[in-house]
């Protein structure tokens, strides 16, 4: 498959500060899904955006966990703070995420439901510290059914600092960098 002439959208949700990062917790100054994000973004000169919440999380991880868990009991579609003005003119969608409780964060379900993302290629990314995708690829599948989404690359979150090489290989076999 080649992508590299669509025009593509690298969209992500990321959480900076309080975070659970190789087995402890760390203050981030860039969000791990954002740091990926941005390295997509250089080598596919794609354009960012940062999908946020209207509330935003709590600043201490626990209680966002706690936040998180809760959304996704309640299955809630968090209200965004923001929109892709021109979603139509991208064919290709990286979405981008931490995985949270074995899926995507519940913005995501609230970002993907409030587009048409049908005949459009779907490419998830996530970052984690061990659970890898969890999920979140046959839930993207649930809300985009007629879209076609390609198997998704976990990254540890830990790792994203030294990511490079990982993603610049993922991006040449899915034909959108040479």
């Amino acid at each position: 498959m080649n992508l590299k002439d669509e025009k593509c959208l690298i969209a992500y949700y990321s959480r900076k500060g309080n975070n659970y990062a190789g087995g402890s917790i760390v203050n981030l100054p860039i969000g791990n899904t954002e740091v990926i994000a941005k390295i997509i973004q250089e080598m596919t000169d794609g354009d960012l955006f940062h999908i946020d919440t209207v509330n935003s999380y709590p600043e201490d991880y626990t209680e966002t966990t706690n936040v998180a868990k809760k959304e996704q009991n309640d299955n809630a579609r968090p209200e965004l703070s923001n929109n892709v003005k021109n979603m139509d003119s991208y064919n290709v969608i990286f979405l981008g995420y931490p995985n949270w409780y074995g899926t995507m964060p519940m913005a995501l379900f609230t970002f993907l439901e409030e587009y048409d993302f049908s005949e459009k290629t779907i490419i998830p990314f996530c970052t984690h510290e061990g659970s890898g995708m969890g999920q979140s690829e046959n839930d993207i599948k649930k809300l985009c059914p007629k879209s076609n989404v390609l198997k998704g690359q976990p990254i540890r979150g830990s790792n994203v600092n030294k990511a490079g090489n990982n993603v610049s290989s993922w991006l040449q076999k899915l034909g959108m960098i040479s």
